[in-house]
């Protein structure tokens, strides 16, 4: 990251602490709630995929591992909601470093099956396990956040909206750790070329094993935080259209960016609210997502970063 963009990101990173002070309305501060959840599950997908080169649908199941932990340690065990979100985390690391062994040792569309796969096979038992998981029908009234007698959903969700930008700043800045250790240069180096990572004494199954147990914390946090915002835990969060929309930030914002898909994350969550609300968008919007994402891939084959790189400063890795 050039200093241009280090400057660009902490001036973003204020305007987002300062907006609530001036967006007032619970509607729209919800949108950015959802944006924040969304942009820490692409940022975690990016470490994998952009600086591991694992491309995957594990976080999928990561994400709605955490919303299911959060939702029956609060429901079933009456376990405080702070404590059941990073619950969350715990619970999708293990996941994914059950998922990560099989996985180690494939390439290609192998470990996108398998990956997704286990989403699916996750899916299956919520829905079996309906005396636990509410099965179709989901989870409800989860507890709300709260600090002493004042509950976070008052004052239009302000303290929602903090709590979300928090989970994302604090992914963010993990993740920005992460790429520039020895640890995010080996990745980088398994990504490149394997062959020659696994000559100069890298464990190319380790490295794996790793960078999905990582990105997998804070998406597990992710879904925690989604589930105790919303009151709600519903087997849809395994559905293949919030994969598609959680990839397309990913590879518009610019794959291997860490930065990049915050800012798609933010741009295409207030497009798609938008699109949502025209009449006949409804479904299409999914489709409109698409296209913007083969433009701009078109345009700037190393995402919408490649464009701010040529405004910010040269050089788009972290």
């Amino acid at each position: 990251m050039t200093h241009k963009q280090r400057i660009f990101a902490l001036i973003a990173l204020a305007l987002l602490a300062l907006a609530p002070i001036f967006v007032t309305d619970s509607y729209t501060r919800h949108v950015f709630i959802i944006a924040f959840i969304y942009a820490t599950v692409a940022v975690n997908w990016d470490l994998s995929l952009g600086f591991g080169g694992l491309f995957n649908f594990g976080h999928l199941a990561f994400f709605g591992i955490g919303v299911y932990t959060a939702a029956i340690l609060t429901t079933a065990l009456d376990i405080s909601p702070w404590l059941a979100i990073f619950a969350g985390g715990g619970t999708a690391a293990l996941a994914a470093l059950l998922i990560a062994l099989p996985v180690a040792k494939l390439q290609g569309i192998y470990v996108v099956l398998v990956t997704f796969a286990f989403g699916q096979l996750c899916m299956q038992i919520v829905l079996s396990q309906g005396d636990l998981t509410g099965g179709a029908e989901g989870l409800v009234r989860l507890p709300y956040l709260s600090i002493g007698d004042y509950k976070f959903i008052r004052d239009f969700k302000f303290g929602y909206y903090y709590v979300g930008l928090a989970i994302l700043s604090l992914s963010v800045v993990m993740l920005l750790f992460v790429a520039t250790s020895p640890f995010g240069k080996s990745l980088r180096a398994v990504r490149d070329n394997p062959d020659y990572a696994a000559a100069r004494g890298i464990s190319v199954a380790r490295q794996r094993v790793l960078v999905l147990v990582v990105s997998a914390v804070f998406t597990g946090i992710a879904g925690g935080f989604y589930a105790i915002y919303l009151r709600v835990a519903s087997p849809e969060v395994f559905g293949f259209s919030t994969a598609t929309l959680v990839l397309s930030m990913v590879l518009i914002g610019g794959v291997g960016s860490i930065l990049g898909p915050v800012f798609a994350a933010l741009a295409l969550t207030f497009a798609s609210e938008a699109m949502a609300g025209v009449r006949g968008l409804e479904e299409a919007r999914f489709i409109v997502v698409a296209l913007a994402m083969i433009l701009v891939l078109r345009i700037a084959p190393n995402g919408a970063i490649d464009i701010m790189g040529r405004l910010f400063g040269p050089g788009r890795k972290t």
